[in-house]
């Protein structure tokens, strides 16, 4: 048994963009969060009982690294055909020193830390991360369900 697109629809439009999914679902009315977070992985990245740091790429692999936030909401992401994806590319810091070699992203609740890892997925191509390298994930990155 799987979900219906209906459904599957619904679900990104609740966890991105905040919209009820309407007689059985509604986004937290007393502290919602306003934003998701991008995060940059490593190696064979998270996994499935992993949290947003799991794999995370090192600072000192990466300088200036940090998470990239984006709004829960229309204009933050684009929902269609059972798939979301950011509306506008989604740009990280330039890498101040190191190298590094992005193979995974993920989308979490945390500027830092742990926080919760909601989808996660392999970057292809690669991004090769070296000083003035500004790595970005472009609005044709998607996250579908099925």
């Amino acid at each position: 048994m799987s979900k219906s697109n209906t459904l599957e629809n619904g679900i990104l439009k609740l966890l991105f963009q905040g919209v009820a999914i309407a007689d059985l679902a509604e986004n937290d009315t007393t502290s919602p969060k306003t934003v998701l977070w991008f995060s940059l992985h490593t190696g064979t990245g998270p996994t499935e009982a992993g949290d947003q740091t799991t794999a995370e790429v090192a600072t000192s692999a990466y300088g200036g690294y940090t998470r990239k936030s984006v709004a829960r909401t229309t204009t933050g992401f684009t929902v269609t055909n059972n798939s979301v994806s950011p509306a506008a590319n989604i740009d990280f810091p330039s890498c101040t020193s190191g190298t590094a070699t992005i193979t995974y992203g993920g989308i979490g609740t945390a500027s830092s830390g742990a926080g919760v890892l909601l989808y996660k997925g392999t970057i292809t191509p690669n991004i090769s991360v070296s000083a003035g390298v500004i790595p970005r994930l472009p609005t044709t990155s998607a996250v579908t369900e099925d």
